[in-house]
Formats: C-alpha cells, sequence, structure tokens
C-alpha cells in the first residue's frame, strides 16, 4: 500500500502562484508515476501534469508554459509549481501515484485526498 500525504492548496488572487506537494510512503517500487488531476464543480477529473520515475514528464495543454511538475526521488514527492494562475484553474487538486513491480504487471493507482485551489479577486 501506499499513502499520499497533500499541502499547498489555498486562495490566491489571479495572476498569483502556489506549490504543491504530495509525498507517498509506504511500499514504494521503482518503476512508478506521479502526478496531479483536477476536477472543477460540475466537470471531469483532467491529468494536469505527472512526471515519471525515468524523468518523462507530461501536461495539459492548459497549463504548459504556466505549470511546472518536479521531483524529488530521495523524498518520494512530487511537486506543481503554478504562476500566472487564473479563474480557470479553480478546482480540487488530486494527487496521483502509480507504481508497477516490473513493465508486464499491470499499474497500481493511489490517490490524494484531494486540495482546493481557488484563484479568484
Amino acid at each position: 500500500q501506499v499513502q499520499l500525504e497533500e499541502s499547498g492548496g489555498g486562495l490566491v488572487q489571479p495572476g498569483g502562484s502556489l506549490r504543491l506537494s504530495c509525498a507517498a510512503s509506504g511500499s514504494i517500487f521503482s518503476i512508478n508515476a506521479m502526478g496531479w488531476y483536477r476536477q472543477a464543480p460540475g466537470k471531469q477529473r483532467e491529468l494536469v501534469a505527472d512526471a515519471t520515475s525515468g524523468g518523462s514528464t507530461n501536461y495539459a495543454d492548459s497549463v504548459k508554459g504556466r505549470f511546472t511538475i518536479s521531483r524529488d526521488n530521495a523524498k518520494n514527492t512530487v511537486y506543481l509549481q503554478m504562476i500566472s494562475l487564473k479563474s480557470e484553474d479553480t478546482a480540487v487538486y488530486y494527487c496521483n501515484y502509480r507504481q508497477r513491480t516490473n513493465w508486464h504487471t499491470p499499474w497500481s493507482d493511489y490517490w490524494g485526498q484531494g486540495t482546493q485551489v481557488t484563484v479568484s479577486s
């Protein structure tokens, strides 16, 4: 099992910045990916960004150039630096961690409890 602890949400004005953190603990495998999803009221949960243990990253088009995902593998922690925030970034942000024992086994998914990000003046 893997536990995820999120932090860093809050209220920020348009154009402002926030940094989200998510630390994974428990039974961590070397093949993994950590990332962030978000869900706004009345909308489906969507990928914001993720980063694999191999070093690749992936971003939603709507956040490219404004959000940066990074990992501290020694701490099993993923960060999401968000700048130039817009009202449409308002959502509950969920940390996602997935891992597999080897390249032939299915992924196991874990989710954080979610942290609210509100962008408003």
